[in-house]
């Protein structure tokens, strides 16, 4: 891995409620909406496409993730897809969190195909997270060793296009994503 080209990003969003009361309720529609991954995708305006599967790699439709289930992301535009697979999941009374790393698809796991599936390497990994602080829901998208996923077997056919999606296709996008899923977790956005 060059070291020199990893990035660490973090994106947040809060939002202010009236009293402690007010925010435990709201908090519990924050942590639904956290993990029904398969909602993201109805974000109004231009958004990626989100779809959690099993670790078989069958569709999940209503279940929140579990660790070793995989979300496929669909940017938009004529992209590849995506996929990550779920390496951990928090539930708490005041806090919630998730964390993905990139991946092969589920179905290409069973076939030893080595290539990972994202414009990410392997190592990197993406935490979403909802949190209360006093009278104030905080959510967070916190990435950590993002490099792109340009070399070696890892990257397959795909070393052109991931440079491309990682250096220009979602380096513009992934602000907007991130802060506007931020943004619905905290209630300052709702799906209609």
């Amino acid at each position: 891995m060059n070291h020199k080209k990893v990035k660490d990003k973090t994106y947040g969003s809060l939002n202010r409620f009236g009293n402690k009361k007010v925010v435990h309720e709201l908090f519990k529609k924050s942590k639904e909406k956290l993990f029904q991954v398969n909602l993201w995708s109805k974000l109004p305006g231009i958004t990626a496409s989100f779809q959690l599967y099993g670790s078989r790699g069958i569709e999940k439709f209503t279940d929140s993730p579990c660790v070793n289930d995989y979300i496929k992301i669909v940017l938009p535009g004529p992209f590849p897809e995506n996929w990550v697979v779920v390496t951990n999941v928090v539930d708490e009374k005041e806090m919630a969190s998730f964390t993905v790393s990139p991946s092969q698809s589920p179905a290409d796991k069973w076939y030893s195909n080595e290539e990972v599936q994202h414009f990410f390497i392997d190592e990197a990994t993406s935490t979403f997270k909802v949190h209360i602080e006093g009278t104030e829901i905080h959510a967070l998208e916190i990435g950590k060793n993002e490099a792109i996923n340009n070399k070696g077997e890892e990257a397959g056919n795909r070393k052109l296009i991931n440079t491309l999606l990682a250096e220009f296709g979602w380096a513009g996008f992934q602000e907007y994503q991130w802060q506007k899923l931020l943004d619905y977790l905290v209630h300052k956005v709702e799906i209609e």
